[in-house]
């Protein structure tokens, strides 16, 4: 008995697509993506110099106050949407640390001067291997990091307004710190 193609790949297609299309359902997946860092200190860095930047180092993790950590590269259209928002959270009084993400230095370095640069330190990452050992599984990705240098939250994704409002803005808040990222 023959069956057409068609008749074969509409009936493949009915049972696959409704799996295929689950995630696409849900914009917050890439964010609900899990963190096996979460309450754990934050990783080791070793990074290179980026420019004349002033130089992240582990060390500048610890300490009082909460700090975010963010993976970004010029290649990244997402980091380009994120970066207005990190600049609003580090003109709030919001040290953000900057980890440059399997980049061109020159490229990065020309981002930040088109952008603005609102990083208290910044590193370059040419090889991956510091993302590697933090868990990114791709750029960008943010950090909050407490006083004790241990990781209480993790933004897979750019972080937009609305992912403030459900994910770090409660947590900044929760801490006394108040930042409002406009919709």
């Amino acid at each position: 008995m023959f069956v057409p193609f068609a008749v074969i790949a509409l009936l493949l297609g009915a049972v696959f697509l409704p799996k295929l299309m689950a995630n696409k359902a849900d914009p917050d997946a890439v964010e609900a993506l899990p963190s096996t860092f979460i309450g754990r200190p934050a990783p080791g860095l070793e990074l290179a110099a980026l420019g004349a930047e002033p130089e992240l180092t582990r060390e500048m993790l610890d300490g009082e106050g909460l700090k975010l950590v963010n993976f970004w590269a010029s290649w990244c259209a997402p980091c380009r949407v994120e970066h207005p928002n990190l600049v609003a959270l580090a003109q709030a009084g919001v040290p953000v640390y900057g980890i440059n993400y399997k980049d061109d230095p020159e490229k990065a370095a020309d981002f930040l001067a088109e952008l603005g640069n609102p990083y208290a330190a910044i590193g370059a990452d040419t090889q991956g291997r510091n993302g590697f050992g933090w868990g990114v599984y791709g750029v960008p990705e943010t950090y909050l990091i407490d006083g004790e240098g241990k990781i209480l939250l993790r933004v897979a994704g750019p972080v937009t307004a609305r992912s403030f409002a459900r994910d770090l803005g409660p947590a900044l808040e929760a801490a006394g710190i108040s930042v409002s990222l406009g919709e």
